[in-house]
């Protein structure tokens, strides 16, 4: 009579204890934090270059920094060539370099857009 009705109350147990410990996990960190550059990317994409564009990835990679975090691959990309329209070449030297050295799977491509730059 013992065993049965351990064997009938702990499972219950057992699953209740599992999902109380789970609810309990947090959830990881996000790996980038993306502020508003997917809207800045989509105006640009529309052919909107602007100034504005320029000052909100700005004031966002701040914040991201201000906040420990890492911008995502191509923020500095993007930033670089809103800057190439807009005619300031140290810029976009200066953003294409940073994208290659935060993200190294990319040095082809900013080479590839430095040298169309350039030209």
């Amino acid at each position: 009579m013992k065993n049965k009705f351990a064997k009938r109350h702990v499972l219950p147990f057992a699953l209740t204890a599992c999902a109380l410990l789970a609810g309990c996990q947090t959830a990881p960190k996000p790996l980038y934090q993306w502020e508003s550059y997917q809207p800045q990317v989509y105006e640009y994409f529309k052919g909107e270059a602007s100034v504005e564009q320029v000052t909100a990835l700005e004031r966002d990679l701040q914040k991201i920094r201000a906040a420990g975090n890492m911008p995502p691959p191509g923020y500095h990309a993007q930033l670089g060539m809103l800057y190439a329209s807009l005619g300031k070449e140290e810029q976009v030297v200066q953003e294409f370099q940073t994208e290659k050295e935060l993200f190294p799977e990319s040095s082809a491509y900013m080479d590839f857009l430095m040298r169309k730059f350039k030209k």
